[in-house]
């Protein structure tokens, strides 16, 4: 088993684990020697225009982490569900002996014009999204304190920096989760815990690829297109680019970093 790394002998929760983001920062933060307690919902949303993540998918993630020679312990569990999320937090932590990192990264998105937006839809992301997070700081924040601090790096996302159009719930989502970021970075300073969020551009997974209608939606008001635009020439980023990001804010390398937002982005909010 490997043990070093600038996270050897840590333990890291991270939550949409199965694919995606989440699996990368698994696989990157294992890679600099955390274990990993990982969480996804594994079951489908009806507001959605893509599948959500299967039970397959997360014993993927676990045989990955594992190939890298480090301990993981993965659970089923709905961020919105505060009791299946602080069952899971609480195990892992059992199995794996502390907490030092927490990665809240599970989230959906809904694209529509705001006179499509389903109160459904609506609840389902500001649900998963914030209230999600949130859940997941909550359960995580007890560990952290009783093992001496720790880092808690959230999943943000340009719409929590701009009002990109037909993205409201999202939008929504991303901006109260800036406000959750620093306004927990203040309570828990205390306590020697850092709270972070990353702003990513589009990124390229299973989420964004249910966003094919954005061309379509751009088209019936040109005026928006710049809004979507990077300055540097790439349309979408890798998961491995925002992992590089979380793995930072999780370590050392970022010790008196807290409340902060950065932005990985490729320049798409200078504009």
């Amino acid at each position: 088993m490997t043990s070093n790394g600038r996270l050897a002998g840590k333990v890291a929760f991270i939550t949409g684990a199965a694919r995606g983001q989440g699996r990368s920062h698994a696989l990157r933060l294992a890679g600099e020697g955390a274990d990993i307690i990982a969480v996804d919902v594994c079951t489908d949303y009806g507001t959605t225009d893509y599948p959500m993540s299967t039970a397959e998918d997360l014993e993927q993630t676990v045989k990955e982490v594992q190939a890298l020679g480090r301990r993981i312990v993965s659970h089923t569990a709905d961020v919105r569900d505060l009791e299946q999320l602080r069952s899971a937090v609480d195990h892992g932590v059992a199995e794996l002996g502390r907490l030092d990192i927490v990665v809240a990264n599970a989230g959906i998105c809904v694209l529509a014009t705001w006179d499509e937006v389903t109160p459904e839809a609506w609840k389902d992301v500001i649900d998963t999204n914030l209230t999600g997070a949130w859940n997941t700081m909550v359960v995580s924040a007890p560990h952290l304190i009783s093992y001496g601090g720790g880092s808690i790096v959230c999943t943000g996302s340009t719409c929590g920096v701009k009002g990109l159009p037909f993205f409201a719930p999202y939008v929504a989502s991303k901006h109260g989760l800036v406000g959750i970021t620093k306004t927990l970075a203040n309570e828990l300073a205390q306590h020697n815990i850092r709270v972070n969020i990353v702003h990513p551009a589009g990124v390229a997974t299973e989420l964004t690829s249910g966003l094919a209608r954005i061309g379509e939606l751009i088209d019936s008001n040109p005026r928006f297109g710049g809004t979507f635009m990077n300055a540097l020439p790439v349309e979408r980023l890798e998961a491995n680019d925002i992992s590089n990001a979380v793995l930072f804010l999780a370590s050392d390398d970022a010790q008196f970093m807290t409340g902060t937002e950065l932005t990985v982005d490729a320049g798409n909010t200078n504009f």
